[in-house]
């Protein structure tokens, strides 16, 4: 977690806006309890990135449902290089 910022449940609570603005600068704040990770805030932005990790974790693909194009460009995919 680089650039988290961790507090203690009680300070997240008594000064929550000043940690909401600091979840939208660093995407992250770590809440703490008794030295332990409890919880955290996120972003919008990084909500929303989680909420794709998500759902693509659930996604299934099966070969036989892919497209000849998509078929041809993993056969034509070198390791290492960019996709287009």
């Amino acid at each position: 977690m680089t650039d988290a910022l961790t507090v203690t449940a009680s300070e997240f609570a008594r000064n929550f806006g000043r940690y909401q603005h600091a979840a939208i600068r660093s995407r992250l704040v770590v809440v703490t309890s008794h030295d332990r990770v409890v919880g955290g805030y996120l972003s919008a932005e990084e909500l929303d990135h989680y909420e794709r990790l998500k759902a693509r974790e659930r996604q299934v693909l099966r070969v036989d449902d892919l497209d000849d194009e998509t078929l041809a460009l993993i056969a034509a995919a070198e390791y290492g290089e960019t996709p287009r």
